[in-house]
């Protein structure tokens, strides 16, 4: 699969490089081909992987993923122009200027917004929910970790669904976009917990069935 990636700083220059080391081609969206950070993730992924302008990432891409900073999601989506019907995996989250709240929740969500600003993409939430350096290696003792996500489209959720399986974690389907409105509250409580209470960053949720 050919994979663009926005945003390819910790989550979407990991998850592209994983991905790109697992035989998909991907595509890193910058407005400069040549910056040390832009060369060096290349040089950590496979060779195919390339780098190059968003509308020209979007073109070439089967699927999108966008893992930009927040305040920046908006302009950037609104940059790719039309994704024609590709899948957008949606792995930001909405997170307010004081870093202890959300800008959206309960009435909406980032991920809804998200479909409002990428034109005709079928988006699907995920990979908000640990850090990027469990994105890196999820392997822990007692079972893979949880990764939930959810979207209104099923074929698009499950393209997403083998993305995320292929990484090492259990996937999950939380239901439709509109869950993000609980998936993003879910991503604070890792952040809180890894960063302001003391857990680390090496923590992650697994979900138990009997």
């Amino acid at each position: 699969m050919r994979i663009g990636i926005i945003g390819s700083g910790n989550v979407g220059g990991t998850l592209g490089k994983r991905w790109s080391r697992n035989g998909h081609r991907v595509f890193y969206a910058t407005r400069d081909p040549q910056s040390p950070s832009i060369k060096a993730l290349l040089a950590d992924s496979a060779p195919d992987a390339v780098a190059g302008d968003i509308r020209q990432v979007i073109a070439e891409s089967d699927a999108v993923l966008v893992a930009s900073p927040w305040p920046a999601t908006q302009a950037m989506l609104e940059a790719a122009g039309d994704f024609a019907g590709k899948l957008l995996i949606d792995a930001t989250n909405p997170i307010a200027s004081d870093f202890a709240s959300l800008e959206f929740a309960n009435t909406t969500s980032g991920a809804e917004q998200v479909a409002r600003w990428a034109k005709n993409s079928r988006v699907v939430k995920a990979f908000n929910t640990v850090g990027f350096n469990v994105m890196d290696n999820p392997k822990f003792e007692g079972g893979p970790v949880a990764l939930f996500y959810c979207g209104d489209d099923a074929a698009a959720k499950n393209t997403a669904a083998g993305l995320v399986r292929e990484l090492g974690f259990d996937a999950l389907d939380a239901g439709p976009l509109s869950q993000a409105r609980v998936l993003e509250p879910f991503a604070m409580l890792w952040i809180s917990l890894a960063v302001k209470y003391g857990y680390s960053r090496e923590i992650a949720f697994r979900f138990m069935r009997r």
